[in-house]
């Protein structure tokens, strides 16, 4: 019988490895797998790259992980939020390495990567740092940055509801990158607040489906982002 649950917050992050890249779903404060991100740090795995929308706010959630010391490198857009004091005390002090990656641009290279595609071509960063040692092509007299595909060993997604062969649906604005993340990494690990039986999820609702999604973990009463 097929079957995505898992009892528990440690079953769902168990054999995360050092080295591992990592891919966080959120938004803002939308979406983010909080007690996901807590089981992770729990678990101890180390030398993490992490990619996500941000490096975390105040000193909880993601910023939590960060301050363990155990991630040593973050792809994302927005490095600097309000309230990002962890990221900053870190990458001020040389302990953690950052890629800045253009938001469309984050989500284009983990859609071609679970896509299965070796690239893509922007206008987006032409004749910025952030374009600087990349490949660049004139295309119909404009010239475009060849960005490449960003695959995850594991994701860590939060979602709304699921049932037992993974198939998923999202809250309002916590759909965010969780369907791309679901399809760039080799295993996807999601906390939802409800797993319902087979049938319970209309088939045009569903907007990850479960041949994306590798464990699910039921959290009734997930812990608000940004809270301590």
């Amino acid at each position: 019988m097929l079957d995505k649950r898992v009892n528990t917050l440690e079953d769902a992050v168990a054999g995360i490895r050092d080295g591992s890249v990592i891919l966080i779903s959120g938004f803002g404060n939308a979406g983010i797998p909080v007690e996901l991100i807590h089981a992770l740090i729990d678990q101890g795995a180390r030398d993490l790259t992490i990619v996500s929308n941000n490096a975390g706010a105040g000193r909880t959630d993601l910023s939590a992980l960060l301050a363990t010391g155990r991630v040593r490198k973050i792809i994302c857009s927005f490095p600097k939020t309000s309230g990002s004091v962890v990221f900053d005390e870190l990458y001020a002090a040389g302990k953690i390495e950052l890629e800045l990656v253009p938001q469309g641009t984050l989500s284009e290279r983990m859609r071609a990567g679970g896509a299965g595609l070796g690239g893509f071509y922007t206008p987006t960063a032409v004749g910025t740092d952030l374009a600087k040692g990349k490949e660049t092509r004139m295309i119909d007299g404009r010239e475009y940055v060849l960005e490449k595909p960003i695959k995850g060993d594991f994701a860590l997604i939060k979602a709304e509801r699921a049932d037992r062969w993974g198939n998923l649906t999202y809250r309002l604005a916590a759909r965010n990158f969780g369907p791309t993340m679901a399809m760039a990494a080799a295993c996807t690990i999601v906390q939802v607040r409800e797993i319902v039986e087979l049938g319970g999820i209309d088939p045009d609702q569903v907007i990850t489906p479960g041949i994306f999604v590798d464990r699910v973990v039921a959290v009734p009463n997930p812990q608000p982002a940004g809270q301590p």
